[in-house]
């Protein structure tokens, strides 16, 4: 699929900033209120600007608002109602911290959970795409909450935490790859069934459904290279793991180490997202020849 830069910035910032909401209603900083004011405008500032350049993507962003109106049946929508909550509460939690010095720890692991949910929900959008089968595996959402958490034990300066995180994410990231890459193929979709025509034997097309480009074309068959797939994977993955592991094993995690390594998974998550998008084949290039 089309891996436009206003989504790809979506599920990585809001990912990041509701995993650091998750460890700061559980444990808040323990110096004082200004740190927590730092931490907390951290979170909703990541949080926030990633659920507002979703809204880029929109043909028409005004009308977001009517995406909260179908949570019964929409992932995209019980997302916005979780994160509205999750803000609400986090907000509350940390203005009580920061302007009266009182800690609610009721009101913070509900901010917490609400966070966790969000991240849930944002993945579920993709993971129940059975149209895009590299998605519809069920580490798809586990993926999403350990990107989310170990960016916010990071972010939170949890390392010791962090590092296991970050090890989980490494494992179950390449596990990802490499079932996403059979995907396809296991589902059984194939241009024969696509058609309707596989009774008649392997179904060639004749000639493209049209001679020009459309929204289909644009936004559900994006096609990347093998080659530079794999080169990418690797940059991804040494700098969202591979780094930020070895410096966290081999170092003490001194402010400035702790800026480098965030940096270096940032990057890494920001090219790891670009690829779940771009390697996400849609059956519908089917009718187009692209197997």
């Amino acid at each position: 699929m089309h891996p436009a830069p206003s989504i790809i910035l979506f599920t990585a910032l809001s990912g990041l900033g509701f995993g650091l909401m998750v460890f700061l209603g559980l444990a808040p900083p323990a110096k004082g209120g200004w740190v927590m004011a730092v931490f907390s405008a951290l979170a909703l500032a990541l949080s926030v600007g990633g659920l507002l350049s979703s809204t880029l993507h929109l043909g028409h962003p005004e009308r977001a608002i009517k995406a909260f109106r179908q949570w019964r049946s929409s992932w995209l929508s019980r997302e916005g109602v979780a994160a509205v909550a999750a803000l609400v509460c986090f907000g509350a939690y940390a203005g009580l911290i920061v302007v009266f010095g009182v800690t609610l720890p009721v009101l913070g692991g509900l901010a917490a959970a609400l966070a966790l949910i969000t991240v849930i929900c944002t993945a579920m959008i993709y993971g129940q795409l059975k149209t895009v089968p590299r998605w519809s595996q069920p580490l798809t959402p586990v993926l999403f909450i350990l990107f989310s958490l170990a960016g916010g034990a990071l972010l939170a300066g949890k390392v010791t935490l962090a590092l296991w995180l970050l090890a989980a994410l490494g494992a179950v990231q390449l596990i990802v790859w490499w079932q996403g890459d059979q995907a396809l193929a296991a589902s059984g979709t194939t241009m024969e069934t696509a058609t309707g025509l596989g009774h008649l034997g392997q179904v060639r097309l004749l000639e493209p459904p049209h001679t020009g480009s459309n929204y289909l074309l644009k936004e559900m068959v994006f096609v990347i290279g093998r080659k530079h797939s794999t080169k990418l994977r690797i940059i991804a993955f040494a700098l969202m793991v591979g780094l930020p592991l070895a410096l966290g094993v081999i170092f003490e995690v001194k402010h400035m180490l702790a800026g480098v390594i965030v940096l270096s998974h940032i990057a890494g998550l920001l090219i790891a997202r670009w690829l779940f998008f771009a390697e996400a084949e849609h059956v519908v290039g089917l009718y187009y020849g692209k197997r």
